[in-house]
């Protein structure tokens, strides 16, 4: 029987390529995200397996609650929910922070997680079966200078993934955490507001994972047998060794 992805933020990076990666694995997908065009454009490319489009803001609860529910009959059984919709805003010392920056982040990504999750949850546990794979960040283990509330999101998001796990062990659900290093995608873009050419220069000199690499090991993860739960995977390019510590050439 054909198994159900559910990847929030799947219109690009991380969630895109996972999207990639697990339709040639055999997958189903649920594709959900913010922006219609992109999904639309994705589905295109991925014309041999079956999709579903959700176009929402995983901030917006009740957008959320609406989206899973309208899901038709052979997509709604999610077997395995990818949580990687979030962002980065800013990176400002709190005493200057932008308020509205740091709600951004703790909406989509702590709040959103909690949002989609609930919403996908009650098919799993009546079926005491799946797979949650929470997306965070080395940010969420080491904090650095400017990073503030991005990494309180990220160290909730790794609270969390423990919590659920313990929580939902009753219903044989597995529960896991991807961290990444620095990958390439349009993360830091979207941290500076669009200013391309600093976000280009967070990636000098070194060569950055590729989001195609993360989502080489969720496939991994999402494939092993029932009985084994990869609970916890850091991901660094060779260059990292720690959260700002990079060697540049």
């Amino acid at each position: 029987m054909i198994k159900t992805a559910f990847i929030t933020g799947a219109s690009s990076g991380i969630g895109r390529a996972t999207a990639v990666a697990l339709g040639k694995a055999g997958f189903q997908l649920v594709l959900a995200g913010r922006r219609r065009e992109r999904l639309e454009e994705l589905a295109r490319e991925l014309a041999e397996v079956p999709t579903q489009l959700l176009t929402f803001d995983v901030r917006d609860r009740a957008a959320v609650e609406a989206a899973v529910q309208s899901l038709p009959v052979a997509f709604q059984d999610v077997d395995v929910l990818i949580n990687n919709a979030g962002n980065a805003h800013g990176l400002a010392p709190i005493q200057s922070g932008n308020p509205q920056d740091w709600d951004d982040m703790l909406d989509g990504n702590v709040k959103g997680l909690l949002y989609v999750s609930r919403a996908v949850l009650p098919a799993m546990t009546r079926r005491n079966a799946g797979h949650i794979i929470n997306i965070g960040s080395i940010a969420g283990y080491e904090a650095y200078a400017n990073g503030n509330v991005y990494c309180a999101s990220k160290a909730a998001v790794a609270s969390l993934t423990k919590c659920m796990r313990l929580d939902l062990l009753p219903h044989h659900i597995r529960v896991a955490e991807v961290n990444p290093g620095a990958v390439e995608t349009e993360f830091s873009a979207v941290r500076f507001k669009g200013d391309t050419e600093r976000a280009a220069k967070v990636y000098d000199g070194f060569e950055p994972l590729r989001a195609e690499d993360i989502a080489d090991v969720i496939q991994f993860m999402v494939t092993r047998p029932p009985h084994v739960n990869i609970a916890e995977v850091l991901i660094l390019p060779t260059a990292q060794g720690a959260a700002t510590t990079i060697r540049r050439e």
